[in-house]
């Protein structure tokens, strides 16, 4: 076996990147629901989902092994078409990440490791089989199955609760819906590190076999494995608030029993799939699951105009981060100028997407509020008599009394 080299080492910490952005990218496939009905605070949920994530990514290599040695043949590939994909994941999850939409993390790795393949060796390089297999169809029935089983999950919680009305009962089975949502909310952080930390760690042993460090069809090393959950765990705790802001509360407006049915559904389809070594997205399955639960309460809705520009993201992953990739490999293929050229180039873009998304700031202290909003000091003010009209930017409304409150979700105030 070979020494590390420099080329490899580069490589290596640009996946380490790509799993932290995927950490920051993705948090709210956990977190987005518990933090928008105020079941934990922000900071709190990010902390716990950080801890989960990194002891998921020690429960499994299944995933990690359909990456390393299932969708890219591995003859003959070089170690710049790994770094090649690399930069086409990260630029277009960070661009997504600026716009609030929750696009797949797994497929923009895909996306670039397919399109810098194609470009260094042709189509010939690819699986195509394991593509659709374990990552095309899963891709289709994972946001499917999830959404319709926090539907059903949804209509059977509020069936259940329909003839609560007395109001220490409604705190109380608001109170137990809350820590079931934390419970399930868990559930998903762990799942999440067991599939998509293990991304990372088959790119880099898919490095490392490239590099000739390891045999073909090896596992991931144990310092591959534990720098790849310390990586995505970092990245988690940092917290990705403009994609939670969208999730939480863009999509639809969710209710604990709600959020509960939505990350048990997310939580059990890609757990099973990451047991599977089916290579699906958190974040699509989560998506359909949030867009299920909101269907599945009487008066609920899903914001279409949301979810439509958030399957359009879906839809251009793959073949916007193939592009990239493909861009990038065509780049390194020069030779070290080109390498350099690449790398300056994702150092710059990452950095221009950074000081882009300072004109806006989103973080824990505003995660909750309308895109848009504009947050004034209103707390000491009475509110305007009954029938007053109040306009605002985002719209004009009619001051009215509050109606008495029913949900179990949301119990009166005594």
């Amino acid at each position: 076996m070979e020494h590390i080299t420099l080329l490899l080492a580069i490589v290596v910490v640009t996946a380490l990147v790509f799993d932290f952005t995927n950490g920051f990218h993705d948090t709210a496939n956990a977190m987005a629901t518990t933090i928008s009905t105020g079941a934990l605070k922000p900071k709190t949920a990010v902390a716990m989902s950080a801890v989960l994530n990194l002891v998921g990514a020690f429960l499994s290599v299944e995933v990690a092994k359909t990456i390393s040695g299932g969708i890219i043949n591995e003859d003959g590939l070089r170690t710049e078409v790994i770094f090649a994909a690399l930069v086409g994941a990260i630029l277009w999850n960070l661009l997504t990440w600026l716009v609030g939409l929750p696009s797949s993390s797994s497929h923009a790795l895909f996306g670039g490791l397919i399109g810098a393949a194609v470009m260094s060796a042709g189509w010939s390089s690819i699986d195509g089989g394991t593509v659709v297999t374990k990552v095309l169809l899963p891709a289709i029935a994972a946001p499917l199955v999830a959404g319709v089983a926090a539907l059903l999950a949804t209509k059977l919680t509020y069936r259940l609760n329909r003839k609560v009305t007395d109001e220490a009962q409604l705190k109380s089975t608001a109170k137990g819906y809350r820590a079931g949502q934390i419970a399930s909310a868990g559930l998903v952080s762990l799942a999440h590190g067991t599939n998509d930390a293990q991304k990372t760690m088959g790119i880099i042993t898919l490095a490392l076999v490239t590099g000739g460090v390891l045999a073909p069809g090896s596992n991931p090393p144990v310092w591959v494995i534990a720098s790849a959950g310390i990586a995505i765990a970092l990245g988690t705790y940092l917290g990705g608030w403009r994609i939670i802001r969208t999730m939480g509360s863009g999509l639809t407006d969710l209710r604990p029993p709600q959020g509960f049915a939505a990350q048990t559904s997310a939580a059990t389809v890609i757990l099973a799939s990451s047991h599977l070594g089916f290579s699906l997205s958190t974040t699509q399955s989560c998506s359909g699951a949030v867009m299920g639960a909101g269907l599945g309460r009487k008066g609920g809705v899903v914001r279409w105009s949301t979810a439509t520009r958030m399957f359009v993201a879906w839809g251009l992953t793959l073949p916007a981060a193939g592009l990239i990739g493909a861009g990038a490999e065509f780049l390194t293929k020069q030779g070290p100028w080109g390498v350099a050229v690449v790398a300056v180039v994702l150092v710059a873009g990452s950095g221009a997407i950074w000081l882009l998304s300072r004109r806006k700031p989103v973080d824990h202290t505003n995660v909750n509020e309308p895109a848009g909003v504009v947050t004034t000091a209103i707390a000491s003010v009475s509110p305007p008599p009954v029938g007053t009209t109040v306009t605002t930017d985002l719209k004009t409304t009619i001051h009215a009394p509050a109606e008495p409150q029913t949900d179990p979700a949301r119990p009166a105030t005594v």
